[in-house]
């Protein structure tokens, strides 16, 4: 997707960590079921799926996100297909991801298709879904997107060890490519996350966190 790709640490050998952030991939816990807890359940997905949905994330990092949220679509039975598109400044390696997602054997057969079909482009189509993975600093690519989504995952690194990933002027370039009524989900519960949120035009509430995580925040477009 381009040339500068993520840099890698195995923890237990088998989770992912960025050598640039200093911040695991996904939960040390169970990354799959931390992944319905926020992003999923944040927003109240599957209930809201429909022939068209558009989903949009900062941050695909292993792709675990799109595979949970394709696997949730296929099992809630949806008419059609949904698009997701991502926003990632430091691809994982087709060998990484795949060595990443070995954790989740419960996706293998989708994460297989996956690694199969993401080409070097970013874009992949499958028989219910079409991805694309926009690769470049999001303060740039997202602003030149054309799309609106109608749910938000927000999962760059901790907003500690990457601040420019939550800022408030992005944050209001994600409310210009959000549908009314579009949602966001997010495991972070930030102060100054959730302050540029409301800024941009969204109600806020902070919600249960998974596991360890005491908080997290869900927002609407008002």
């Amino acid at each position: 997707m381009q040339d500068q790709q993520a840099e890698l640490e195995w923890r237990d050998g088998a989770v992912p960590v960025s050598v640039r952030f200093d911040d695991p991939y996904f939960s040390l816990d169970n990354g799959l079921a931390e992944t319905r807890h926020v992003f999923l359940d944040g927003n109240d997905l599957p209930a809201r799926f429909c022939d068209g949905f558009a989903i949009a994330e900062l941050g695909f990092g292993t792709g675990l996100n799109f595979l949970t949220t394709w696997a949730a679509w296929q099992e809630s039975g949806a008419p059609g297909a949904f698009h997701f598109t991502s926003f990632e400044a430091y691809p994982m390696a087709p060998a990484d991801m795949e060595a990443a997602l070995a954790a989740f054997p419960d996706l293998a057969p989708l994460a297989v298709e996956l690694i199969a079909k993401l080409g070097s482009d970013g874009q992949a189509t499958f028989a219910d879904a079409t991805l694309q993975v926009i690769a470049g600093d999001v303060r740039q690519t997202l602003p030149a997107w054309q799309g609106r989504a109608d749910a938000w995952y927000l999962d760059g690194f901790s907003p500690a060890k990457n601040p420019e990933m939550w800022g408030a002027d992005l944050m209001s370039d994600v409310a210009r490519h959000t549908h009314p009524q579009g949602t966001i989900a997010t495991y972070t519960a930030a102060g100054f996350v959730r302050r540029g949120l409301t800024d941009a035009g969204f109600s806020v509430e902070r919600t249960p966190g998974f596991g360890r995580k005491r908080h997290m925040s869900r927002a609407v477009l008002t």
